[in-house]
C-alpha cells in the first residue's frame, strides 16, 4: 500500500488529496474507478481522508485512536476531587480563643492555625513602619517625610484605611500592580525571534494594563477583553480601540526562528497556551501538547480542543530575518475609516519607496562622479533628503496596535501526533478541558471562539480564575501565596498551606464584584497584615519558614522598587507619561540572527516603562531578580550576590543619586543634626537615634580628613563626604529591607 506498484503508493501518509486512493474512490480518473459500479458516499470517502490525515495507522502494529482513548481514559469522577477543582465555597472563619486579637474574619483563619499549634502572632508593627510597608505595597515607592507627619497627626480612628483609600487613588499603583501581572503574562518590548524584533506598538498593551488597575476593571472583564477584547460589544470607539489593545495580551506570544513560509506557528500558539493556562487556571496545559499530561487530568485531546481556537486566530507579524516588514497590526482608526485609510497607507509606502530608490541611486551616481562635480550631486541628494523628511512628517504612519483577531478561516485543528506538525491525528472539535466541564463550539460557530474560551474560563463553576487570582494578590501582600507555587495548582504543585482562607478570599473576590482594591482592602486592613516581623524564639524554631504567618515576612524590595527609590531621592523621577521607546527608525532594521537587536535606553521614567527585551535581560534588573521576560514569572527570587552590593557601591547611577540627594541636604539644611535627620527621614522613613548621629559624625570627620588630605579643598570634601554618607544609607540593609 505504501511501497506502491506500477501506478505508485496507495496513499501519500497525511495528504489525501495526493493519494491515489482517494483519486479512485472520487472517480477522478476514468480508467480508475472503485468500487467501479458506484462511488462510496461522501461520508465514507471522509473517513477513509481523515484515515489518511492522521497517518493512515495499521491497527495490526499500532494502535488506533479508539484504543488509545480507551487505554488512557481518565475516571473523571476521582480526577475533579482534587482541591483546585473542587466547587467554590464560603467557609465558616473559625473559631478562636483569643477573641480580642481578630479585626476581621481574615483573622480568624490565621489566627486559628496559630493557635492550633500553641503558637501566638508578633506584636503590632508601630505606625511608620506600616506607612513604609503599605506605601511599598501599593506603589512601589517610598513614603515622603509630609506623608509621614500626617500620618502621625491624624489620630482619629480608621486612620491607616484612609491612607490606604490614598494609595489605591494615586496612579502610582497601577504602575506598581501593573507590573506584577506584566511578569505573568512574560510582557516584552520584542518578539523573542532569534533577531529579536523591536514591536514599538507592544507598549500600548502595557499602558492598558496600568490603566485597568488604576481604574479597578473588575477581573472578568479584565480577564475576557485580553482573550476577546476585540469580539465584544463596545459603547464608544474608544473603547473599542482599548479593548483591541487588551489582546496584546495573545500578540505578546513568543516568535521563533527566522522561517517564513513554514514559520513555526505551532511553537508560538504552544506559548500562548503554556501561558494562558497558567496565567488564569494555575494548570500547566502545555504539557499535554505531545502526550496526555504526567499528571495532571488534562488529555492531548483537550489542549488540541484549545489549541483549535488559537490556530483560528490571526497573531500580528511583528517582523524576523527573512521577512521584516511587520503586517496584520490592527488600525487604531474608527471601524468605517480603516479601508480607506489603508489604501491611502499603500500609496504612501508606494511614494516613500520612491523616494528611498531615488536616494540610493544618487549615492550610487555620487561615487561615480567625478571629484569636480560632485558638490553638484551632493546637492541633490540633500534636497531629496530633506523633501523625503518633509513628505515624512506630513503623513506620519497610521497608529497601530499589537493585536489579535479572528483569522478568515477559522476552524477546528487537528491532534498532531507526538507534538509533531507533520503527523496529523484527527480532527477534534474546538472546546475546553474536560475536567472543567468539556463545552465544546457548536459546528457552525463562526470566529474562532476567543469569545466562548473567556466565557468558560469565567464560568461561575470554575473554581479556578478566582483561586487562583486571589493567591496572586496575597503574594504579593506577604512576598508567599497561601498557594506557594501560583502558577501550578495540579499536582507537581504545593498545597495551599490555609486551603479554607483561600477559599474564603476566592468567594469575596468573585462574589464581590471581582474587585482586586477591595481585595487590598481586606487584606491591608486585617491584623495578619499588620504584625511586626520580629516574631518569638518558638515562632522561628517550630514555624521557621513562617507558614503560619506568626508575624510579617520580611523581604528585600524588587529591582524597581530599589531603582524608583534612588531616582525619588535624587529628585528626578520623571511621572509624565512614557510615551514611545527610542527605537531606530523601521526602515533601518536590518536585525540577522548574528546582528539581533540590541539595546538599553536610559531614562528617569519608573521603571515599570523601561524597554524589555525578550532575549536580552536589562543589565539592572539581571543584578536584582527582574522578571525573565522570556517566560512567566509569578514570583520573584530574592538573591543576595555580591554584584548587588558592588552596584550599590560603584555604579555610576548610584553615585549620581547620592550626590543630588546630598547637596539636596547641603543646600536645606546648616547643621549635621537636620541633615542627618532628613537624610534618615527620606531614606528609611524615620529620624536617626543619636548612636547613628554620632557614629556618621565619626565617619564625616574621617571622610573630610581623608579627602583634604589627598589634595582636596576643604570645600570639595565636605560635599563628597556627604556624598559618600548618602551612599552608606543606599547600602544600609534597612533601605532595602523594609520591615
Amino acid at each position: 500500500m505504501q511501497k506502491g506498484g506500477d501506478t505508485g503508493p496507495v496513499v501519500t501518509l497525511g495528504d489525501p488529496a495526493a493519494s491515489l486512493l482517494i483519486d479512485a474512490l472520487k472517480h477522478g480518473n476514468p480508467d480508475l474507478k472503485m468500487p467501479p459500479d458506484g462511488k462510496l458516499k461522501a461520508e465514507e470517502i471522509a473517513l477513509l481522508e481523515e484515515w489518511i490525515r492522521m497517518g493512515a495507522p495499521d491497527p495490526r502494529t499500532e494502535d488506533t485512536v479508539a484504543i488509545v482513548q480507551a487505554r488512557s481514559a481518565i475516571d473523571w469522577a476521582k480526577a475533579r476531587e482534587w482541591w483546585a477543582f473542587r466547587p467554590l465555597t464560603l467557609p465558616d472563619p473559625p473559631a478562636v480563643k483569643d477573641t480580642a486579637w481578630p479585626v476581621n474574619d481574615l483573622d480568624r483563619f490565621t489566627l486559628a492555625k496559630m493557635e492550633a499549634v500553641g503558637l501566638s502572632p508578633a506584636g503590632d508593627a508601630d505606625r511608620l513602619t506600616l506607612l513604609r510597608r503599605v506605601t511599598y505595597d501599593l506603589t512601589g515607592l517610598p513614603p515622603t517625610p509630609a506623608e509621614a507627619d500626617a500620618f502621625l497627626a491624624d489620630t482619629a480612628p480608621g486612620a491607616f484605611k484612609r491612607v490606604v483609600d490614598r494609595l489605591l487613588a494615586s496612579p502610582r499603583y497601577g504602575e506598581r500592580w501593573g507590573r506584577h501581572w506584566l511578569d505573568v503574562v512574560r510582557y516584552a518590548d520584542t518578539a523573542g525571534d532569534n533577531s529579536d524584533f523591536p514591536i514599538p506598538q507592544i507598549r500600548r498593551y502595557r499602558d492598558w494594563v496600568i490603566d485597568a488597575f488604576d481604574r479597578d476593571l473588575p477581573y472578568d472583564q479584565f480577564v475576557r477583553e485580553q482573550l476577546a477584547g476585540d469580539l465584544l460589544a463596545s459603547a464608544t470607539e474608544e473603547e473599542r480601540q482599548a479593548r483591541h489593545i487588551a489582546t496584546g495580551y495573545i500578540a505578546n506570544a513568543r516568535r521563533f526562528g527566522s522561517r517564513v513560509s513554514d514559520y513555526p506557528q505551532h511553537l508560538t500558539i504552544e506559548d500562548t497556551l503554556d501561558n494562558l493556562g497558567r496565567t488564569f487556571l494555575g494548570l500547566t496545559v502545555s504539557c499535554a501538547r505531545c502526550h496526555d499530561h504526567k499528571f495532571d487530568p488534562i488529555p492531548a485531546a483537550d489542549y488540541y480542543g484549545l489549541y483549535g481556537i488559537l490556530s483560528s486566530t490571526r497573531y500580528p507579524w511583528p517582523g524576523i530575518e527573512l521577512d521584516q516588514k511587520q503586517r496584520d497590526f490592527v488600525p487604531l482608526l474608527p471601524a468605517g475609516e480603516i479601508q480607506s485609510v489603508q489604501k491611502r497607507a499603500q500609496e504612501i509606502e508606494k511614494e516613500r519607496a520612491r523616494f528611498g530608490k531615488d536616494l540610493r541611486q544618487l549615492k550610487d551616481d555620487l561615487r561615480k562622479t567625478p571629484e569636480p562635480k560632485k558638490p553638484e550631486v551632493e546637492a541633490k541628494i540633500k534636497a531629496a533628503e530633506q523633501a523625503l523628511a518633509e513628505f515624512l512628517k506630513k503623513n506620519p504612519p497610521m497608529e497601530m496596535a499589537y493585536a489579535v483577531a479572528d483569522a478568515a478561516g477559522p476552524g477546528d485543528a487537528a491532534i498532531q501526533l507526538k507534538g509533531e506538525p507533520a503527523r496529523p491525528g484527527a480532527t477534534l472539535r474546538r472546546r475546553f478541558l474536560t475536567v472543567l466541564g468539556r463545552m465544546e463550539l457548536p459546528p457552525d460557530t463562526p470566529g474562532s471562539g476567543r469569545a466562548q474560551l473567556a466565557d468558560w474560563i469565567l464560568s461561575k463553576e470554575n473554581p479556578l480564575p478566582a483561586r487562583v487570582m486571589a493567591n496572586r494578590i496575597w503574594l504579593h501582600h506577604f512576598g508567599r501565596g497561601l498557594v506557594p507555587t501560583p502558577n501550578d495548582f495540579g499536582k507537581q504543585g504545593k498545597p495551599a498551606t490555609h486551603p479554607e482562607l483561600l477559599d474564603w478570599l476566592a468567594w469575596k473576590f468573585r462574589d464581590g464584584g471581582w474587585s482586586v482594591k477591595s481585595m487590598h482592602r481586606l487584606i491591608l486592613l486585617s491584623r495578619t497584615w499588620q504584625l511586626s516581623t520580629l516574631r518569638s524564639e518558638a515562632s522561628q524554631q517550630r514555624d521557621p519558614a513562617n507558614e503560619l504567618l506568626t508575624g510579617f515576612p520580611r523581604r528585600r524590595l524588587d529591582a524597581e522598587a530599589i531603582r524608583d527609590t534612588l531616582l525619588v531621592l535624587g529628585g528626578n523621577l520623571d511621572l509624565s507619561p512614557a510615551g514611545e521607546h527610542p527605537f531606530p527608525p523601521q526602515k533601518d532594521w536590518k536585525f540577522t540572527q548574528h546582528n539581533p537587536f540590541k539595546a538599553v535606553y536610559e531614562t528617569s521614567r519608573r521603571s515599570v516603562y523601561l524597554m524589555t527585551q525578550r532575549i536580552q535581560r536589562h543589565p539592572y534588573l539581571a543584578i536584582f531578580d527582574g522578571a525573565d521576560p522570556s517566560t512567566s514569572s509569578p514570583v520573584r527570587p530574592a538573591s543576595t550576590t555580591p554584584l548587588q552590593s558592588l552596584y550599590l557601591l560603584n555604579d555610576p547611577f548610584v553615585h549620581g543619586q547620592s550626590k543630588r540627594l546630598a547637596d539636596r541636604s547641603l543646600s536645606e539644611f546648616s547643621s549635621e543634626s537636620d541633615r542627618f535627620c532628613q537624610l534618615y527621614r527620606l531614606t528609611l522613613c524615620r529620624p536617626p537615634d543619636m548612636e547613628e548621629q554620632t557614629e556618621g559624625q565619626e565617619f564625616l570627620a574621617k571622610a573630610r580628613a581623608k579627602l583634604t588630605s589627598g589634595g582636596m579643598s576643604p570645600e570639595q570634601s565636605e560635599a563628597e563626604a556627604w556624598h559618600a554618607y548618602v551612599r552608606v544609607l543606599f547600602r544600609l540593609n534597612e533601605f532595602v529591607y523594609p520591615d
